[in-house]
């Protein structure tokens, strides 16, 4: 667009002074004068060699035209040549090697636990899903109050899941992968996969990076987090929360023998690549929640616009 501006801004000021100079309007008709004739004499003899090389191409000229049919072999060489360095300017860029490349010389620590392959985000789970997980969480926690309770109400009791996991229901989650650093980002993947190979629970992502003004928002509440903005790890692209997915569901619910026993499973997986587990801390569980502390961090905005903006090297690329 800002090409096609220009360029009609360029012609608007050329047709103008040619309107306003008489002098450089009969030069301009005096050059074309002269050169229509030689173009039409170059146009001729275009067309003269072209028809000899038509016919130069014909069998019964082989021998009378070779010197005609070299040019048939240097054209030919000239397309396929054209045709090669098309193909590696315009072919597409692979993006898991260039996130190899940058893991490689960033990181090459995780680049050897890869084993050089680069892994691919799942697909990006459904709202609807994490939305009846939530309300089948706050079900499961008020049948346990119940349980624990006696008489009391267990309607009127405040459930811990709108701490731990309510906050999820908000138009600010953001659930891609497209803000994740590279370091932090293949270490989790490597997670999903051992926890779906070894384990056969399949993990979704609930959220992933997280805006400063999303963090303030949840540090509201000291039940959920005690970290403002830029004091967690979410803003740097750095940390995640996770969920499980069985039978098509997902499932949030620590509650769930099944569920609290894979948050388990996925603590131990997580800490062998190297990640920090939420279920370890003392002050608030967030067992769903891996952190990469990466060394020398510091937790400033430039640093956070820095690590986030690397986590979309593939989306920038053309």
């Amino acid at each position: 667009m800002i090409w096609f501006i220009s360029i009609s801004f360029l012609l608007v000021i050329i047709v103008l002074t040619l309107l306003m100079s008489y002098e450089l309007r009969s030069k301009c008709i005096h050059l074309l004068r002269s050169v229509l004739p030689q173009s039409k004499r170059k146009i001729a003899n275009a067309m003269q060699f072209a028809e000899n090389m038509h016919q130069a191409a014909a069998p019964e000229k082989l021998q009378s035209h070779w010197h005609i049919q070299q040019w048939w072999i240097l054209i030919a060489g000239f397309f396929l040549f054209s045709s090669i360095l098309i193909f590696a300017f315009t072919r597409p860029i692979n993006s898991t090697r260039i996130e190899a490349e940058y893991l490689k010389q960033t990181d090459p620590q995780i680049y050897a636990l890869l084993n050089g392959e680069i892994l691919s985000p799942p697909p990006e789970v459904d709202e609807t899903l994490i939305q009846d997980a939530l309300i089948e969480a706050t079900r499961i926690e008020q049948e346990y109050h119940a349980q624990h309770s006696g008489s009391i109400d267990a309607s009127q009791i405040e459930s811990p899941v709108a701490h731990a996991h309510g906050a999820l229901d908000s138009s600010l989650v953001d659930r891609k992968w497209d803000k994740m650093n590279p370091r932090y980002k293949q270490r989790l993947l490597m997670v999903f996969k051992i926890m779906k190979e070894q384990h056969g629970y399949e993990l979704v992502l609930l959220e992933g990076y997280r805006s400063p003004a999303r963090q303030n928002m949840l540090a509201g509440n000291p039940n959920t987090t005690r970290a403002r903005s830029y004091q967690s790890y979410h803003q740097f692209g750095l940390a995640a929360d996770v969920a499980f997915k069985r039978n098509g569901k997902v499932v949030i619910s620590e509650r769930d023998p099944w569920a609290m026993r894979g948050y388990e499973l996925y603590g131990q997986v997580a800490e062998s690549v190297g990640l920090t587990w939420g279920g370890r801390w003392k002050s608030i569980k967030d067992y769903g929640h891996t952190e990469y502390r990466m060394p020398g961090l510091k937790k400033t905005k430039e640093m956070a616009e820095l690590l986030t903006s690397e986590g979309q090297l593939n989306n920038t690329i053309s």
